[in-house]
């Protein structure tokens, strides 16, 4: 079983990634435990379309962008791959500027002590997370379970600095186990908890790892196709059963993560007159609040959760360009062409936790994008044969959908009227 274990760890990394630490804390801070539904409900969708992808790449030993090349038409492959794209760089600024904010939270304050700007040290930060990036996706020239292992081990600090944080702060267990289980908005601002909600849902089912997750996939099922065929057994049904349970671990270890976060926002600025809307008021407001190591925990966490993300953002990039357009194209040449944006905007002062934000709420407009292809792919009895969807399969699938893109109608109509 252990030898299984990898490929939904590695996309697990995208539902904790700085994305998650900035509507998590806008939403405990702003809203208390209210939004923990919203985690609770993407969490089941993500486990969902995580093994859906998974499943995919092992049925047909393709990737989600190679089916959609094989069986749509051109122009609708374009279309595909413009949108995968948009999820692509949407994800990679939020994640690279999540690290760069990490290591700035950490070594900052003594770099500005020696004289060095807010700009200059967030830069210098950021230049730090791409060579750091570098050397972690140089790990799988070494085998891929050396670059997952890695991500795991990244995952299990961000765990454990987060068990961490809840320990100091006693939470309300009972009220927080009834926010989660019964879905609720804040009537007196409507507006804010929804943009928050979908912003929440847009960081926890990410469409970047729909992608990757059937090509992380793809070394063991080649793996597999070689062993010597079981009399009686299917060598991909083995699989699939093995891919659920890694599915269904590291999953809801990302929504436990992702859950933390919320819960010891509330706790800890819940009562302040004023919410806490930054990363770095976040961090502030930790050490006078519950110590200083509770701030050092918190910048350690997020500075592991945007190097691992950056890392599987650029492998999905990789994988979204290669799939949809056939081409080959270096993943050390992804990296170096998506750090750009993100310094860019490190380099002209933009607020990073509103970019985090607006990042997530553009994740979650992407969503249909992925998921739509992914569903119409998984219930084609001509792509999957006999591993094709069971029907409550496919209607929890459109489903899912169909609550994101109601969300995202809703959301869209309360901008444009301005309630």
């Amino acid at each position: 079983m252990w030898t299984y274990f990898g490929p939904a760890f590695v996309a697990s990394v995208a539902y904790i990634d700085p994305g998650n630490f900035a509507t998590n804390i806008e939403g405990g801070s702003r809203f208390g435990y209210r939004l923990l539904w919203v985690l609770l409900w993407s969490n089941a969708m993500a486990i969902l379309i995580q093994y859906l992808s998974a499943k995919l790449g092992i049925v047909t030993g393709l990737t989600l962008p190679q089916n959609c090349r094989k069986h749509f038409s051109r122009p609708m492959t374009l279309f595909l791959w413009v949108a995968a794209e948009v999820s692509a760089i949407a994800t990679d600024l939020a994640e690279f500027l999540g690290a760069a904010l990490g290591l700035y939270l950490l070594f900052g304050p003594w770099m500005l002590a020696h004289g060095w700007t807010r700009t200059e040290t967030l830069f210098a930060a950021g230049l730090l997370s791409a060579v750091a990036v570098f050397v972690i996706l140089a790990l799988d020239l070494a085998g891929y379970q050396w670059l997952e292992r890695c991500i795991m081990a990244f995952v299990a600090v961000i765990g454990l600095c987060y068990g961490f944080e809840i320990f100091l702060v006693h939470p309300d267990w009972k009220l927080a186990a009834f926010h989660a289980l019964v879905p609720s908005l804040d009537m007196k601002n409507l507006h804010g908890s929804l943009y928050v909600a979908v912003g929440m849902l847009g960081a926890t089912v990410m469409p970047h790892v729909v992608y990757l997750h059937s090509a992380l996939v793809q070394p063991r099922r080649a793996e597999l196709i070689k062993q010597p065929l079981v009399p009686g057994g299917s060598r991909r049904r083995r699989y699939l059963r093995f891919e659920l349970i890694d599915v269904f671990v590291a999953m809801n270890g990302a929504w436990l993560i992702n859950s933390a976060m919320i819960v010891m926002a509330a706790v800890a600025f819940g009562h302040l007159s004023n919410p806490v809307t930054t990363i770095e008021q976040a961090h502030q407001t930790l050490g006078p609040l519950l110590g200083p190591a509770a701030a050092t925990v918190f910048a350690v966490a997020l500075f592991c959760s945007g190097l691992s993300s950056s890392t599987v953002g650029v492998m999905a990039g990789q994988v979204i360009i290669e799939g949809f357009l056939d081409i080959k194209f270096s993943i050390f040449l992804r990296r170096l062409i998506t750090i750009i944006p993100a310094m860019v905007v490190i380099a002209i002062g933009l607020d990073p936790l509103k970019i985090l934000i607006l990042s997530q709420v553009v994740l979650s407009f992407a969503l249909p994008f992925a998921l739509v292809p992914l569903l119409v792919l998984t219930n084609r009895t001509s792509v999957m044969k006999s591993f094709v969807s069971a029907r409550r399969t496919r209607i929890a699938g459109w489903c899912a959908v169909g609550i994101i893109l109601t969300l995202n109608v809703v959301l869209l109509e309360q901008m444009a009227f301005g309630s």
